[in-house]
């Protein structure tokens, strides 16, 4: 599948690919079997539903950049993407007495920050508009801007590069909600098509097939970039 080529640096740093086969206690076909890694996130979790309340608070403190750097991409607020990211949590903690290791951990985890971020666009679709996001901001730990070259851009360089980050960032978050989403999945948190597809409830063909709309959507609308 011929995708358009959009670098991690301008929607965010990878977090990493899924697991392989037979590798951490998954196999080839994603069935989580914790009792072979009991320090896998999902035996943890079975754990926190046993009673282990340090379990939550590991996996809390592990999962809170993450899940928020994902909401704030969705919802484009900073205040709303904490209070979305606490209530991920809340809802993880309430829900676990009824979880069970089916799925891996993170997939779980996406699936409920995924449906409160669809749940916030629809009720707040009107003010959407008036709000900015910043997929190119400069990362928290080191400053760094992406796509900025080490011995530093000339202005004409700098002034091309905030064109493409302007326009690659208003056409991704002007794509369809589940689209937008699969993209961020995809480039931002380096999930694999499996995993996207089991945090939107899809097959994996389906969301090889969504994200080929929606690369092909972006790559036609920034030709002039790419």
């Amino acid at each position: 599948m011929a995708t358009l080529v959009l670098d991690n640096s301008t929607l965010g740093a990878s977090q990493g690919a899924g697991p392989t086969a037979r590798m951490g206690g998954w196999t080839a076909v994603g069935v989580c079997n914790p009792a072979s890694d009991p320090g896998s996130d999902a035996a943890i979790m079975l754990r926190v539903a046993a009673g282990e309340e340090s379990g939550f608070t590991y996996l809390a403190g592990k999962y809170h950049r993450p899940i928020f750097h994902f909401l704030f991409r969705m919802v484009r607020n900073q205040a709303i993407a904490e209070e979305l990211t606490q209530d991920v949590f809340l809802r993880v903690y309430r829900s676990r007495a009824s979880y069970r290791a089916e799925a891996k951990f993170t997939t779980w985890l996406y699936r409920i920050a995924t449906n409160l971020a669809v749940n916030y666009a629809r009720d707040t679709k009107h003010e959407r508009a008036a709000r900015n996001v910043y997929l190119d901001a400069p990362d928290e730990e080191t400053g760094a801007t992406p796509d900025v070259a080490n011995g530093g851009p000339s202005v004409e360089e700098s002034l091309l590069r905030d064109e493409r980050m302007k326009a690659i960032r208003s056409h991704v978050m002007a794509l369809p909600e589940r689209q937008k989403m699969a993209v961020l999945m995809h480039k931002y948190q380096g999930m694999d098509y499996r995993e996207i597809g089991e945090v939107l409830k899809l097959s994996e063909s389906a969301t090889k097939s969504l994200l080929f709309r929606a690369y092909q959507s972006l790559r036609e609308k920034l030709k002039d970039f790419v």
